[in-house]
């Protein structure tokens, strides 16, 4: 049963599930004391009744406890049948659990019990583990404590070499760290506070430190396995575009990661570089610098994005920023016409064309490549690594590969979940750039909204109205921006405003056509869904109004805030809300109302849901922590990196006597975590 609900296989599994607090035994609060401030309490009581009330799924079992100064009502839902066969009316217990109220009344649910056995007066704080458990294991007398008879059974037959030290001694001692065996017994079974305290800090530590020792192992592997194209020179593709053609100054940010690339490019490794910058901080002019690099080196390249929409975006940006030049730039996807794409295939084959804009079709086994040397992907966490290796492996030697996210990685995730990269940071923005007013509107107020956005319009500019996708099922999704579209053009009528729709769902044809609309100012209005996400560039558009706003996450809402504000107008973002909103919904919006920086709000997101879903975004187990948190622990993970990097740097092969322990830990632990490259 172990096995099945808590996944504890062998001993050192037990050994890893670690109690979430530990209780003192000799602390004991009375009945009366318990308030509605009380979380958890320990209390001793006489066992009053025990009666089964209900039947069926209503059934339940109901005790009732008293002490010197009240009574107490226990309740179990669960495992009635066999609780009520340990439980002897008259005896004393102890009872430890969480407080409820129900009718104003103060109860414990599923509550833990042992009969009671009295400490000697003058005896020690002893300090008792509890431990995560299920609804099953309890109903079958496994609790928290349970956990503790068996983990204290273990450790009473584990010799201290059977916990074998994974750290040097150098290390140990410069940190003040506790030795690993000590560490595991006192994370259990602590003899007081501070030691408990020393060896979380310890076990923390060296979950931090493995996995960035791992992370920097696997990237030094990447440079020394992975042979790549030299790009030995900067030519007349790139000088005649950045001193002729380049409408506009690069900011710092852009030389730096510019000044990185060159120096992968020219190594003679395969470049892994991650490019993560906020929306608008102009990560397609540094890849598209970067591909003439590639082409004044003779080698073609291709940038890869999620979605068409985002594909045509970037070839009609990078079209017309080298209109004057001499360099060839073809769009390739799922709906490009047969006869295009036979010349599109055989350009590429023939080195006639640099550049290739295109979606997963450029994955496609007959697209070929005379020279392929630098690959850009857009938003890689649309793309599984099958995918990506799909392209890799159209050149010889592997080409460079330029990976860019729009969506801000706070650094404690990005040193964990992308640690094994090289990655780059844009945090910078184009001078001229506005920033963008946000504010919450409750829906109530929906007609006032209107009434600003009918004024923006008067000036000239556009507007998006964004919904949610709420349900799963198209029919659903369809219906509600329908809906939302009905009642936009009943505050814009059809015979003064021009309203454009968008969704995933659309023909291709309808797609690009109302683009066009909107992009060409033809349509005052674009009522879409999150389609628009990323991609979507129309300078002239000034408000964004998202409903339902309480239903996105921060990151979404931060990326859809970013399709206005791409002018030099001044933009602004409604987000319009339900009447009632949970506490965390408040704060996301307090939170985007407050800034426009997205490592701020990548930090926040990062807080209020946890790394989970930008993890899934890795195919990797990098973040499978039994204790430590990169939210909480920053401090201790930056000075795993700082510690792990110094090794390595000065024994890359582990070989150093100091160093062995680590070696030989890792070599133990091959296979059994799910790491992987990204490449």
């Amino acid at each position: 049963m172990l096995k099945k609900e808590l996944q504890i296989f062998t001993f050192n599994d037990l050994l890893n599930h670690f109690p979430f607090r530990h209780i003192d035994k000799t602390s004991i609060s009375t009945i009366a004391s318990i308030n509605f401030q009380t979380e958890y309490v320990q209390i001793v009581g006489r066992l009053l009744f025990v009666e089964v009330v209900g039947s069926g799924r209503g059934k339940r079992m109901v005790a009732m406890v008293k002490d010197k100064t009240g009574e107490l009502e226990l309740t179990w839902f669960h495992g009635v049948s066999y609780i009520q066969k340990n439980l002897i009316e008259g005896t004393d217990y102890l009872i430890f659990g969480k407080v409820s109220f129900f009718n104003s009344k103060a109860q414990i649910v599923h509550p833990e019990m042992e009969v009671f056995v009295p400490q000697k007066a003058g005896g020690k704080i002893f300090l008792e583990p509890v431990y995560p458990t299920t609804e099953k294991l309890k109903s079958k007398g496994i609790n928290g404590r349970s956990f503790a008879k068996l983990t204290h059974q273990l450790f009473s037959q584990l010799q201290p070499t059977d916990i074998p030290e994974n750290l040097s001694v150098q290390l140990l001692q410069k940190l003040k760290l506790l030795d690993r065996a000590t560490a595991y017994r006192a994370a259990h079974f602590p003899k007081e506070e501070k030691e408990y305290e020393e060896a979380i800090r310890r076990l923390k530590f060296e979950e931090f430190f493995i996995a960035q020792v791992r992370l920097g192992l696997i990237r030094l592997q990447r440079h020394r396995a992975n042979k790549g194209v030299v790009f030995e020179k900067v030519g007349n593709y790139f000088n005649e575009f950045y001193n002729h053609h380049l409408p506009f100054a690069l900011t710092n940010a852009q030389k730096r990661v510019l000044k990185e690339i060159r120096m992968d490019t020219a190594k003679g490794h395969q470049m892994n570089r991650l490019l993560q910058g906020d929306v608008g901080s102009g990560k397609t002019i540094v890849a598209l610098l970067s591909m003439l690099i590639a082409a004044d080196n003779g080698f073609q390249s291709c940038i890869m994005a999620p979605t068409e929409i985002l594909a045509q975006q970037h070839f009609k940006s990078i079209t017309k920023l080298l209109q004057n030049t001499q360099i060839k730039v073809r769009l390739l996807t799922g709906s490009t016409k047969a006869k295009e794409r036979r010349e599109i295939l055989h350009g590429l084959v023939e080195d006639s064309i640099h550049f290739v804009v295109g979606t997963h079709a450029l994955i496609e086994e007959v697209v070929q490549f005379k020279n392929l040397g630098l690959v850009v992907v857009d938003e890689q966490h649309r793309f599984g690594v099958a995918q990506r290796a799909a392209l890799w492996k159209k050149a010889t030697i592997p080409p460079h590969v330029l990976v860019m996210t729009a969506t801000p990685i706070p650094r404690t995730l990005a040193m964990t979940a992308y640690g094994d990269l090289d990655y780059s940071v844009m945090d910078e923005l184009p001078p001229g750039r506005q920033s963008i007013t946000t504010v919450t509107r409750n829906e109530m107020k929906r007609a006032s909204v209107m009434d600003f956005v009918k004024s923006e319009i008067a000036k000239g500019r556009q507007a998006y109205f964004i919904y949610p996708l709420i349900e799963e099922s198209e029919k659903v999704n369809y219906e509600d921006l329908m809906q939302g579209y009905e009642q936009v053009k009943s505050f814009f009528p059809d015979h003064q405003y021009n309203i454009a729709m968008l969704h995933g769902k659309m023909p291709n044809e309808l797609k690009e056509a109302n683009m066009l609309k909107f992009s060409s100012g033809e349509a005052h209005i674009m009522v879409a869904t999150t389609v628009i996400e990323v991609g979507v560039d129309v300078p002239n558009a000034s408000v964004m109004v998202i409903e339902s706003s309480e239903k996105f996450g921060l990151s979404q809402l931060h990326q859809l805030r970013g399709r206005v504000g791409r002018g030099s107008e001044k933009s602004y973002c409604i987000l319009i809300t339900g009447s009632k909103l949970s506490n965390e919904a408040k704060e996301r919006l307090q939170v985007m109302c407050a800034t426009n920086d997205g490592f701020k709000i990548a930090e926040k997101d990062l807080e209020l849901r946890g790394p989970g879903d930008i993890e899934g975004t890795r195919q990797s187990g990098a973040l499978n922590f039994k204790l430590a948190s990169i939210v909480n622990d920053k401090i201790l993970l930056e000075l795993a990196k700082t510690e792990a990097d110094a090794l390595l740097n000065e024994d890359m092969d582990l070989n150093l006597e100091s160093n062995l322990p680590i070696k030989k830990f890792l070599l133990s632990e091959k296979g059994k975590t799910g790491w992987s490259k990204i490449s």
